[in-house]
């Protein structure tokens, strides 16, 4: 298994593997606590809107800071500073100045944190094997779904917010120590012609960014109502499409790696487009909305190598990668933003929460289009990719 010989990708799988347990704990109960604070659902879906057009505002001032320390550290401040956030979830107990305080820490945080981890994975893993490496991720980061849901709800429901999103925050904090054996990576203070590059990972990154607004916010908290805001069987649910999830990881990676990322954009295009509207069909019926998300797990482990692979490549041959992630998180803020707003537009005006599932459609569309022709016009790119590993991230 040549995809498994960089050691380098295995030590930022295993960060992003341990990582993965604080995302599918504490930031899978996002929407849970600031439900249960008494935002009404509207104002969930604002208050994350928020977030996210907050990193759209401060994303520029990322820039001077990367070039100034280098990749690396950059990857490890916002691991520790996404784990300072779930501190300041826990504080949070309804629309008030701890909701504030909570957008502009979570922005902050998030901000630093995954336009640098894109821009180090894309520069420091191998083209040829990048399927296989970010399904063997994937793999890894659905084992770890299992566990983290339950034990957070498990702490929640037990302990409370404080015993639930602090320990969160510690193994947050954790997944940074495998960084501290990984090479850094420079970046450039001048790169004509970086940021005109990347309009290819923006457009892919707005209709990403619109699915993820139906299929993962808006879903969440239409699968704790559909659970009767049961936070327990809520982490159940989640833990069951982990399971799902687990076993079926490394199966695109092989396609893509092997010349076929159109058969894979098909695959994962149609499933992703069958579990959106079986999502939105589900609300009050528990066991269709359990089945559905558990659906949901199959689908990110088919749909993330093929648009990661495509934004991977696209990253490490631009003339910056980490310009490149920048522009493209740019554009991922501007269409997860935009569905969320709308979606709260809609549910003040009495649409069902759980139809504006159907928002993701729109993004799915867009992304299968856009995939369809980076494929089409890279049939052997894992092939034919001629320059190593060292060589493009000295252009950075």
């Amino acid at each position: 298994m040549a995809f498994l010989h960089n050691r380098t990708v295995n030590l930022l799988n295993l960060h992003y593997i341990i990582g993965s347990f604080a995302q599918s704990g504490g930031a899978a109960f996002y929407v849970v606590w600031l439900t249960k604070s008494g935002i009404g659902v509207a104002g969930v879906l604002l208050a994350m809107a928020a977030i996210f057009a907050s990193r759209l505002v401060i994303r520029m001032a990322l820039l001077p800071f990367a070039i100034r320390i280098g990749l690396r550290r950059l990857v490890i401040i916002g691991t520790v500073a996404m784990g300072i956030s779930f501190v300041f979830l826990a504080e949070v107990h309804g629309a008030d100045a701890s909701l504030l305080r909570l957008v502009l820490v979570a922005a902050i945080a998030d901000t630093i944190y995954w336009p640098s981890y894109h821009a180090y994975f894309a520069a420091l893993g191998d083209a040829d094997h990048r399927g296989q490496q970010i399904g063997l991720r994937e793999a890894m980061t659905a084992a770890m779904g299992i566990v983290g849901p339950l034990a957070t709800g498990f702490l929640l429901v037990a302990s409370g917010p404080r015993a639930a999103f602090y320990t969160t925050a510690a193994v947050q904090t954790i997944a940074a120590i495998p960084l501290l054996w990984t090479p850094d990576v420079a970046v450039a203070r001048k790169v004509p012609g970086a940021f005109r590059a990347a309009i290819s990972g923006v457009m892919l990154f707005i209709g990403d960014g619109l699915i993820a607004a139906g299929y993962f916010i808006v879903w969440d908290l239409t699968l704790f109502l559909a659970l009767g805001r049961d936070v327990m069987a809520y982490g159940g649910a989640l833990a069951v499409a982990a399971l799902v999830g687990a076993v079926s990881g490394l199966i695109l990676g092989r396609l893509i790696d092997a010349g076929r990322g159109a058969r894979a954009v098909w695959l994962s295009g149609s499933v992703l487009v069958f579990v959106i509207l079986m999502r939105a069909l589900s609300a009050g019926h528990p066991v269709l909305a359990v089945t559905a998300n558990a659906l949901g797990a199959l689908v990110a482990c088919l749909y993330v190598p093929t648009i990661m692979t495509a934004v991977y490549n696209q990253a490490k041959r631009s003339p910056c990668v980490m310009r490149f992630h920048i522009a493209a998180e740019g554009g991922w803020d501007i269409g997860v933003t935009t569905g969320l707003c709308f979606a709260a537009w809609l549910v003040r005006r009495g649409i069902p929460v759980d139809t504006t599932v159907l928002l993701a459609l729109a993004g799915a569309a867009f992304v299968i289009v856009l995939l369809r022709r980076y494929y089409a016009g890279h049939p052997t790119e894992t092939v034919d990719a001629s320059k190593t590993q060292g060589e493009e991230a000295a252009q950075i």
